[in-house]
């Protein structure tokens, strides 16, 4: 099932909501139906390959040697 991201014209609420079908969506705080549907990328999960410990957020703060020319992936 979709999730998809609203925001309310009435009250500008920013909201999810799963959607099923021709299911109507209607704003959580003030139940209006003048919704704009947000824009939004969709999550992807990548079981390739783990970073080495080189490769961390703590080690590209302490320099890590293994940065080609200086710069950090992370960054």
């Amino acid at each position: 099932m979709p999730i998809y991201e609203y925001i309310c014209k009435k009250c500008d609420s920013e909201f999810e909501a799963i959607v099923q079908g021709s299911q109507e969506v209607v704003c959580p705080s003030c139940d209006s139906k003048r919704l704009e549907k947000k824009f939004s990328a969709f999550a992807v999960i990548n079981n390739g390959p783990q970073l080495s410990p080189c490769q961390t957020e703590a080690a590209c703060e302490k320099g890590c040697p293994a940065m080609a020319g200086g710069s950090c992936p992370m960054n």
